[in-house]
């Protein structure tokens, strides 16, 4: 479910900045669907990749065979990235708070001496500042969605409205939140992240009881739509590609 209504938020001919795992899978579960033209970007220097498969990494010579072009690392970043031309980014994280900044660097205690030591930033902070709009896939609990991130890797609004604006931001922030629950988008006036969707069989209570801070609802709360016949056979296609490839390098 968190796969199929990630690949629905990408439209055709846009380009989209593609992390490995699930943001990859929603990627070309959406281009091989609704969105052939989507252009999809690796961190990896891969523009235009249409890979047959899912790619086991960034670094997947998938990526490079079937790509548009292949530049380099500090070209992606200082060319496509930072100046705005990319529409869309996905972000995860260990941590995500009421405003949509994101923690992927560490959790508890001080930063240099914390409970617990994260992987980092990586290009998640450009990724979040400098992309048209950021989609965050996450899954939801109270560990996860907390009262305030313990440290900020990626800027989502800060403390509210005009954050973004005040720190010369590029990009407009998270504008879909979608987790294993549902689906939360920003209020446009606060920035606090408002439950918009929720998916078939969860509920309201699920979803608050699994949010570290009092959880609004929107007014017109609604279902996600269930995923369809074609959405789910392409996306086995691709998991089983990716399977049958895994053993024969494997082997």
């Amino acid at each position: 479910m968190m796969t199929i209504a990630a690949a629905r938020q990408l439209r055709d001919g846009t380009s989209c900045f593609v992390g490995i795992g699930l943001p990859s899978t929603a990627a070309n579960l959406a281009r091989a669907t609704h969105a052939p033209g989507l252009v999809l970007i690796y961190e990896s220097g891969c523009l235009g990749a249409k890979p047959d498969r899912l790619p086991l990494s960034i670094g997947d010579g998938i990526l490079a065979d079937t790509a548009d072009a292949v530049v380099s690392v500090p070209e992606v970043f200082n060319y496509w990235l930072q100046p705005g031309r990319i529409d869309i980014g996905f972000l995860g994280g260990a941590q995500l708070d009421r405003y949509g900044n994101i923690n992927t660097t560490a959790i508890g205690g001080d930063y240099r001496d914390p409970k617990v030591r994260l992987p980092g930033a990586g290009g998640a902070p450009e990724i979040a500042a400098s992309c048209r709009e950021v989609v965050v896939i996450m899954r939801q609990s109270r560990r996860t969605f907390v009262e305030r991130v313990d440290f900020v890797t990626s800027f989502g609004y800060g403390t509210g409205a005009g954050d973004r604006e005040r720190l010369g931001l590029r990009g407009a922030g998270p504008q879909v939140v979608i987790t294993d629950l549902g689906i939360l988008q920003p209020d446009p006036s606060t920035r606090e992240l408002v439950l918009t969707r929720l998916h078939p069989g969860a509920t309201v209570e699920q979803a608050r009881a699994a949010t570290g801070w009092r959880l609004r609802v929107a007014d017109d709360l609604r279902t996600t739509e269930q995923p369809g016949d074609s959405e789910l056979s392409v996306l086995r296609a691709l998991k089983a590609a990716s399977a049958d490839d895994g053993s024969a390098s494997t082997a």
